[in-house]
């Protein structure tokens, strides 16, 4: 596996990759690399199809109280886990080649990024926006696969996709959970034993809820059962919510395919996840 850390090398390594014939697929990550990770490297693997991995911490995608100072780096780990799994570049930028002197775009998405994380998190999703966009852009990626977990990211790099006229397939790959169902995220190495043994609430509690709300129970009432379950357990909780798979709207059409999606904080951390509801009729 090649690892590149400048545009030019990056640029070089895709023109001979393009030479051969392949086709580019891009992972992007933030790194501390887990089971999640690399299925979506899997995903990605096809044959003709080069692979390439990005690990860059996004400054701008956290705000001024959240844990960018803490955040997991393991480059080194990680590098020999993407080897392994068969990818074939590690893209690698610091922030200065990111984020250069004097830079001053910002790639903002209404509608899809209002509620939830968005609500929670000001001008997060502008971060993320803005990032992948340029990811897009430095690699020249074919396709790119994204974590089903983060749902409401995914749809705001759709979004962006569609709105830019952006040449490149957006691929969701299903959330990879832990034995117990908690689903895998970075931020779950914060959590310790007790913390990480009543995290599990967090799936428990959608699965319950999505059941309900599957076989046409009232909405509110399997919400509302949910956030205790999730008090109960010792979460203080962001939001649970049903909403409509593409837009995002709350309130959505049974007949539609919908997302039952939260947010809740145990102790200092904070988990996301979410479940799919298909439509009913």
């Amino acid at each position: 596996m090649l690892t590149v850390g400048d545009l030019d090398g990056l640029r070089a390594a895709v023109a001979a990759f393009r030479a051969d014939g392949a086709t580019i697929a891009l992972v992007p990550t933030m790194g501390a690399l887990h089971a999640g990770h690399m299925a979506l490297v899997e995903a990605a693997r096809r044959p003709g199809t080069k692979v390439i991995a990005s690990i860059f911490v996004n400054p701008r995608q956290f705000g001024p109280n959240e844990d960018l100072a803490r955040y997991p780096r393991r480059e080194a780990a990680d590098a020999r886990l993407l080897a392994e799994g068969g990818c074939d570049l590690l893209w690698l930028p610091p922030v200065e080649v990111m984020y250069p002197a004097g830079f001053a775009t910002n790639v903002g998405v209404t509608g899809v990024s209002d509620g939830f994380d968005g609500a929670a998190r000001p001008a997060h999703f502008d971060g993320v926006a803005t990032v992948v966009t340029k990811l897009f852009n430095q690699t020249g990626a074919d396709i790119a696969y994204f974590g089903e977990k983060d749902f409401q990211q995914l749809a705001v790099i759709r979004r962006v996709v569609a709105d830019l006229d952006m040449a490149i397939e957006i691929v969701g790959v299903p959330t990879q959970r832990d034995d117990d169902g908690l689903a895998l995220s970075s931020r779950n190495i914060y959590l310790d034993d007790e913390q990480r043994a009543k995290a599990v609430a967090l799936p428990r509690a959608l699965g319950v809820a999505a059941r309900a709300v599957g076989r046409g129970d009232d909405v509110e009432t399997a919400l509302a059962e949910a956030r205790a379950t999730l008090t109960a357990a010792g979460f203080a909780i962001d939001y649970v919510a049903l909403a409509d798979a593409e837009t995002l709207a709350e309130s959505p059409a049974a007949d539609r395919p919908r997302r039952l999606l939260a947010a809740a904080r145990m102790g200092a951390t904070r988990l996301i996840d979410n479940v799919a509801i298909e439509p009913i009729g």
